[in-house]
């Protein structure tokens, strides 16, 4: 079990390498589709060695221009959405702290927001309106911190407005992560006093990963308010999610 674990971070330390060597030779002469091609194949490749197997939930396809919004889990989530469709991220001050992990998002065009900065929110949701008009995808999480599997905390309402300033729709992603059983993944929550290094040793210890992905039907933005969206997508996300924990119920019952 030893040999295997220190096989599994050997493959992830140099994927990080090679994720390093990237941004730093090639990011800044690609254009932004081959930049995009790199950061979906990395995603993909980081889930593998992570064995987090990407299953992508039927219904809606991903849009390519909209601003999307997800329930927010683990570190996992970035690189989940970014294997289907890369995106520029806004995320919180601390991601950047995350060792490599940090350098390498901030690289892919994450931007950070501290926590209760009006200044620099102000600064960010113009440059989210101009991604968007500009015809980016944008991805965020309104929860504004994670939470534990099966728990939706209330959406923050304030970048929803970046949608409707650039016109363009809202898309909801309801993210989960289960076992070869289908039931909530103990391994992937990352709350509490939970460092990303623990949180990495876990997901290589336990036993392999399912990250579910579900676009949802896209929410129009043009004349809506930015509560109503907020609550609109919220109310989509945790549907989808509850859908998920009731078929759970009826699997362990079953059993």
């Amino acid at each position: 079990m030893k040999i295997k674990l220190a096989w599994r971070l050997a493959r992830l330390v140099l994927h990080l390498v090679q994720g390093l060597a990237t941004c730093a030779l090639v990011f800044p002469w690609a254009s932004d589709a081959w930049r995009e091609r790199l950061i979906r194949r990395w995603s993909a490749r980081l889930l593998r060695i992570c064995r987090v197997r990407l299953e992508r939930v039927p219904g809606e396809d991903s849009l390519a221009h909209a601003l999307i919004v997800a329930n927010h889990i683990s570190w996992l989530d970035i690189f989940v959405i970014n294997a289907v469709h890369p995106c520029r991220f806004v995320a919180k001050a601390e991601i950047r702290a995350w060792p490599v992990v940090g350098w390498l998002v901030a690289q892919a065009g994450t931007v950070f927001i501290a926590r209760g900065n009006r200044r620099d929110l102000r600064h960010i949701f113009k440059g989210l309106v101009d991604a968007l008009a500009g015809r980016r995808r944008v991805a965020f999480f309104p929860e504004g911190t994670t939470a534990s599997q099966g728990t939706l905390l209330p959406f923050h309402a304030n970048l929803f407005e970046a949608a409707i300033d650039a016109a363009v729709p809202v898309q909801p992603v309801a993210l989960s992560y289960v076992d070869t059983r289908g039931a909530w993944h103990p391994a992937v929550d990352y709350t509490g006093e939970t460092t990303f290094v623990d949180s990495v040793l876990r997901i290589m210890q336990g036993e392999p990963v399912v990250a579910r992905l579900a676009c949802l039907p896209p929410l129009a933005a043009a004349g809506a308010h930015r509560r109503e969206l907020a609550q609109a997508a919220h109310d989509a996300i945790a549907a989808a999610l509850g859908q998920h924990a009731a078929s759970d119920r009826t699997h362990h019952t079953a059993g």
